[in-house]
């Protein structure tokens, strides 16, 4: 189970000053006493959601709504400004190496060394885990079975199609048998074949058969979201604007169709545009 509340990071946007010579402008330099120290803004500013074991979790928003940077802070790769996170009881920020031992991330960035083999980069992995050489051949064998990627754990990954890598990536996320899955934006760049394959993976995985694994799963394509999770959460402007299953969102909304409800949940300007900037000083939740 994966548990986020009140999630909040603050980044540093440097900016440069401007002077006017006569009719031009010319940029001060950095590190001259003209230049701006920069301003802070808001990437996430109030995020919060539960996963439940056995449950496909789809945390859905436009480009640029804090996706990413909360799952960055889940996966312990940056640290909160404020909020909670914790895996099966275990905070991410005061226990990292505990909290990512539960957990398996595939990011958006596949991240596969090109000259090792799919099963050197599926091993390196499990050694880094902590798996003994004949746990993890099991493991890799297994997850072959289960990516149907047999016939690729001996050849390189250099030059593996979007599909492929993103096979590899999956099953050295999941070498050490996480309970709990943490997926951004997997189906980028995926044809039809391999998107679905990843989908029906991931339905066995949160079945009882496959361990009742708890996914989070990010995304900004309804249909895939509508597809998939059990239940959604929708974050927009850096904050959690809507929380419940699919029908329940719509009814909320009154729409009939997921991407018009999700229109009116992510975009609460009439317009349908969301606002470019982002407020220097944190939202109140």
């Amino acid at each position: 189970m994966i548990e986020v509340s009140g999630l909040a990071k603050m980044f540093k946007v440097r900016t440069r000053l401007t002077r006017r010579r006569g009719d031009r402008w010319r940029p001060w330099r950095f590190g001259s006493d003209r230049a701006d120290s920069g301003r802070h803004v808001w990437a996430v500013s109030d995020v919060h959601f539960r996963a439940e074991n056995g449950q496909i979790l789809g945390l859905l928003g436009p480009n640029g709504a804090g996706k990413t940077t909360s799952l960055r802070m889940l996966a312990g790769l940056i640290s909160p400004d404020a909020g909670t996170l914790q895996v099966d009881g275990i905070d991410v920020t005061r226990r990292r190496a505990d909290a990512l031992s539960r957990m398996g991330v595939l990011s958006d960035a596949h991240g596969l060394y090109p000259r090792l083999t799919a099963r050197e980069n599926i091993a390196y992995f499990a050694a880094l885990r902590g798996l003994d050489r004949g746990a993890t051949d099991v493991r890799i064998e297994n997850l072959a079975e289960l990516f149907d990627m047999r016939r690729l754990l001996d050849r390189r990954t250099e030059g593996f199609s979007q599909g492929e890598r993103m096979k590899t990536a999956l099953a050295r996320a999941l070498v050490h048998d996480p309970a709990n899955i943490v997926l951004d934006e997997p189906t980028n760049g995926l044809d039809v074949v391999a998107t679905r394959s990843l989908r029906e993976t991931l339905r066995y995985l949160r079945s009882p058969e496959g361990g009742a694994k708890c996914i989070v799963f990010s995304s900004h394509i309804m249909q895939e979201v509508e597809r998939l999770c059990d239940r959604v959460v929708v974050v927009s402007q850096g904050r959690t604007v809507a929380d419940g299953d699919v029908d329940t969102l719509m009814a909320s909304t009154g729409e009939a169709d997921f991407e018009e409800a999700f229109v009116k949940l992510a975009f609460p300007d009439p317009t349908g545009r969301e606002r470019r900037e982002r407020r220097t000083d944190r939202p109140q939740a």
